[in-house]
């Protein structure tokens, strides 16, 4: 009997349960239960709501019940840098407090004046987002230091909700990193960083790898839902767990696409030159210890966004055919400025930035779109360089996973602006490489390399070349 192994994978728009196992040699899949997830508004902060949740988390679970599926295991992957606080009854002190939330504005250069920018990258090789959690504790250090001092547990998001499972307590190593608070070389909490910036030491869990058996579910949940299994720490760091699913590893440079475009390469150790601090790379954490070395782009969330903002009236498919219309509008925004993070309006935002910078100024649904799309391109076309340039080598291939993967106008124009072959699959990236990293613990898969190898051979990739056809 096959090993059955459930994938909780939560966005920033909507989460999942994945039911994933071998047959055949093969990876199959059967979604289990979909519902939203959003911002919302508690008091003056921008805040997810995590009970809910983790009650939707419970709502898959007895879904398998109710289909007479017994799974072995679960794993749970979300966003990066988000966390909550317990106090000494393992209550949260904090609403779960969004990275959109503008709390943080202004503390990153403030945190600068305590421990250099330069060292801070020497030491944790984190990317410089004014959102990581780093300036979120110094938020809370800054105007709510009584909320710090009950803290006795820092639990990030999938933490948490791994410890409502199985009341065991455990910082995983991928998302860790993210935090901007975990030594690059020691692969630990930087107690030193810790210590000068005067945030309690004590509050932080042991650092768990991948493929760890957390343990089971608690009794009274395994009562609840009718069964038990065990709870597996895949790469809880949505984009680590999605990397493990990039089938084409030799020479190529992945796009995990999605609401942010995480775009670098792997590596088996951490680059903190100078060079990578320019450009704001990051070295977060990946399974097997490899550094995902990437950088963050603002991603299709500037097009849910203008979806948004036109109240729904366009498909994102129409929104690409209004797109390919606009043949003859050309402009182009820097989709990293902090201003299009959470605009009032995204449409509004774009128009001004092209007002701003003197460009022709999109007034359709077709030339708004089109100039998302061009821009994500352009900034995809700068990262590229700065990788060979900082590798000193060119790249031949890139591989775009994640839901974005399933835009062919965009997959078209990253081939013909990078001059690259584009691989673009599997679309359910996070999930795979969850179910991977669960399968791997449960040994049913050896290792890495027959993850991909497994993963290659079970999900449809398209590849896009160059308009041009000119590959040198």
């Amino acid at each position: 009997m096959p090993k059955y192994s459930i994938a909780v994978d939560i966005g920033a728009s909507s989460g999942r349960l994945i039911l994933g196992y071998i047959e055949d040699s093969l990876l199959k899949l059967a979604e289990i239960h979909r519902f939203e997830n959003k911002i919302v508004e508690k008091g003056d902060s921008f805040c997810w709501e995590v009970d809910k949740l983790f009650q939707e988390i419970k709502n898959g679970l007895k879904k398998c019940k109710e289909m007479d599926i017994k799974p072995d295991s679960i794993g749970i992957d979300t966003w990066a840098v988000d966390f909550l606080l317990l106090d000494e009854n393992d209550q949260p002190l904090t609403e779960a407090v969004s990275y959109r939330d503008p709390r943080t504005d202004g503390l990153m250069e403030e945190v600068f004046k305590l421990f250099s920018k330069e060292r801070l990258y020497l030491e944790t090789g984190i990317q410089f987002q004014k959102f990581n959690t780093i300036y979120q504790l110094y938020s809370i250090k800054k105007n709510n230091p009584e909320i710090l001092e009950k803290a006795k547990s820092f639990l990030m998001i999938p933490d948490y909700f791994n410890y409502l499972l199985t009341g065991k307590k455990a910082n995983e190593y991928t998302n860790a990193t993210s935090t901007q608070l975990v030594n690059a070389f020691t692969k630990k909490w930087d107690q030193q960083l810790l210590d000068e910036l005067d945030i309690n030491k004590e509050m932080f869990e042991e650092i768990k790898t991948p493929k760890t058996v957390l343990g089971h579910l608690r009794e009274e949940l395994a009562s609840e839902l009718g069964f038990d299994l065990q709870v597996i720490l895949p790469a809880t760091h949505d984009t680590g767990s999605a990397v493990i699913a990039v089938p084409e590893e030799n020479e190529s440079i992945y796009i995990s696409s999605g609401t942010w475009s995480l775009m670098g390469t792997e590596n088996y150790f951490p680059i903190c030159v100078t060079k990578a601090l320019d450009y704001n790379f990051t070295n977060e954490g990946g399974i097997d210890y490899q550094y995902r070395f990437l950088k963050n782009i603002m991603g299709l969330w500037m097009i849910q966004e203008v979806k948004r903002n036109y109240n729904d009236e366009y498909s994102f498919g129409k929104l690409v055919d209004l797109a390919r219309e606009a043949n003859d509008f050309k402009a182009i925004v820097n989709v990293n400025d902090d201003r299009f993070l959470k605009p009032e309006n995204m449409i509004q935002e774009i128009m001004n930035f092209c007002i701003e910078t003197s460009q022709p100024v999109p007034s359709t649904p077709g030339e708004v779109a089109k100039c998302v799309y061009e821009s994500l391109a352009a900034s995809y076309q700068e990262t590229v360089t700065e990788i060979e340039e900082i590798f000193e080598k060119k790249f031949e291939k890139i591989n775009v996973i994640g839901g974005g993967c399933q835009n062919e106008m965009l997959n078209q124009l990253i081939a013909d602006v990078t001059n690259k072959e584009v691989f673009a699959g599997p679309v359910e990236a996070t999930a795979i490489g969850n179910i991977a990293a669960q399968l791997m613990a449960l040994g049913e898969i050896n290792d890495i390399k027959e993850a991909r190898l497994i993963i290659k051979e079970s999900f449809e990739v398209k590849k896009y070349l160059p308009a041009r056809h000119v590959i040198s």
